[in-house]
């Protein structure tokens, strides 16, 4: 049975230090002095590269994050690999490409038969951190476990498809704070397993879900009496939000209200969006576009409250924070409505980093990947050595920290049917193209290529006119995927 609180109730447990009772685990002595810097991640779910203020390409109100971006490296050419949730979160933790960590899909009832979920065994970031001392913490939205019979009575299990599911303490990777969640998309009355909670009695809150979590995560920052973590050793915390996620109109009227006076097609600046003929995906866009921007504005104010708690804290210089995103949204752009196809607004996402005084602010187009960023995190934290053998990422530290280092050529995209590792599609991204192939059986091999310099809204295929191209960008393609062992290249 869960137990609704409001939010005054909840802060009220805080201030009481009744959640540190019930949140907290005790914690252990590590070897890592206090003197390595704390990380801070906070990624949303669904927010699209395109969709920051200061990259004057939606128009979306962000000032947090433009104030960020002025003392951050963006990497205005950071994409999801498989942009959906499950399969990019288990990237970010294993550093390993979905054939290897076996998400290949998002985590539900429909591809639980396949055991896609993140395993006990994988080595994270998080437990490399935690073998080395550090208080780990995670908030919000976890995506990495299949749901089981009886099914966790909530919302998001009710239908033809169970998405919700705890995540039990040895599966949790490290975490010894937690408060969390499967998926569950009712953003006015979030649900969350604290610490110490057992599979069938979460916590319901009366709160916007990004603002509850940004409260709990500047508690955890103000650690009050010792109550989150031990002060005297470094933390990781990650705030992983639900919006700009569906649905839409699950967002605070403020925000909403920011945007008075424009209407849809105002906000609607993407040839790509086909409002001449009323598409599906234009009526869609024109239904959605500014809820979905209120959200970007929700997480932006919440954002900065969590940069404010750094600062007051005096723990700003010695924090990373990253701000990224599990995959962006197409809303509408090419009549698809959300994400997990190869254009721009679904595989692009946000990348802003910030480690004061040791990297420098600035843009830069540099094509990481998902599975690149926990090599390069723990690079950054000066912890290279315990990176595993087996992350398929690899650090790009240097080119963050002094602009040098070797720069990858391509990206990888993804996407294969529940069940079906072997079909579905693959591609590649470059600076200049992108590149991919599908293949369904008993159907013809299909092939796309954009010009993305030329075309930047991907609304020409020009594969039939440049089999030169085509056949460059298969060579790397495959080379890519038989480093990893995808079966795909078999089929």
């Amino acid at each position: 049975m869960s137990i609704t609180w409001n939010r005054r109730e909840f802060l009220s447990a805080a201030a009481g230090g009744l959640l540190g009772t019930c949140l907290a685990e005790p914690r252990r002595a590590g070897a890592i002095p206090a003197r390595q810097p704390n990380l801070v991640i906070v990624f949303p779910d669904q927010m699209r590269g395109q969709a920051l203020g200061f990259m004057n390409e939606d128009p979306v109100i962000t000032p947090n994050l433009d104030r960020f971006a002025q003392e951050s490296l963006v990497l205005t050419s950071a994409v999801s690999n498989y942009p959906v949730c499950s399969p990019f979160r288990a990237m970010l933790m294993t550093g390993r490409y979905p054939h290897a960590n076996g998400v290949l899909s998002n985590c539900n009832s429909n591809s639980a038969p396949y055991d896609c979920e993140l395993r006990q065994t994988d080595r994270c970031w998080s437990d490399v951190l935690k073998d080395r001392g550090y208080n780990l913490g995670y908030i919000g939205k976890w995506h990495l476990d299949a749901p089981y019979k009886p099914y966790v009575d909530c919302e998001n299990n009710r239908g033809a498809t169970a998405w919700n599911e705890w995540c039990p303490p040895e599966r949790r990777h490290g975490f010894d704070f937690w408060y969390a969640y499967g998926t569950y998309d009712y953003h006015f009355t979030p649900m969350y397993w604290p610490t110490d909670a057992t599979r069938h009695s979460p916590l319901k809150i009366d709160q916007w879900g990004p603002e509850h979590e940004a409260d709990l995560a500047i508690e955890y920052i103000r650690n009050t009496n010792g109550q989150y973590r031990e002060a005297d050793r470094p933390f990781a915390l990650v705030v992983s939000m639900n919006p700009p996620h569906t649905p839409y109109h699950l967002v605070p009227q403020k925000y909403v209200d920011m945007y008075a006076g424009q209407t849809a097609t105002d906000l609607i600046n993407r040839p790509n969006v086909n409002l001449a003929d009323d598409t599906s995906g234009a009526k869609l866009a024109k239904k959605h576009i500014k809820n979905y921007f209120a959200m970007v504005t929700g997480v932006d104010d919440q954002f900065g409250r969590i940069l404010t708690a750094l600062q007051e804290n005096g723990l700003e210089k010695d924090t990373i924070v990253l701000f990224t995103s599990d995959h962006g949204n197409c809303l509408g752009c090419h009549d698809v409505p959300t994400k997990n196809v190869h254009y721009e607004e679904s595989m692009r996402v946000p990348f802003l980093i910030r480690w004061p005084e040791r990297i420098k602010p600035r843009h830069d187009d540099l094509l990481i990947s998902t599975p690149d960023i926990y090599p390069t995190l723990l690079d950054l934290m000066g912890l290279s050595d315990d990176i595993p053998s087996d992350v398929q990422g690899a650090s790009r530290a240097s080119i963050i920290t002094v602009n040098r280092g070797d720069r990858p050529t391509s990206q990888l995209y993804m996407w294969a049917p529940v069940g079906q590792p072997a079909w579905g599609r693959r591609g590649i991204r470059t600076a200049r193209y992108t590149f991919v192939v599908s293949k369904r059986q008993g159907k013809p091999v299909e092939r796309i290529l954009y010009d993305n310099l030329d075309d930047p809204y991907q609304l020409r295929n020009i594969a039939a006119r440049h089999p030169d191209i085509v056949r460059q960008l298969t060579e790397e393609l495959e080379q890519r995927l038989a480093a990893h062992d995808d079966p795909w290249l078999q089929s």
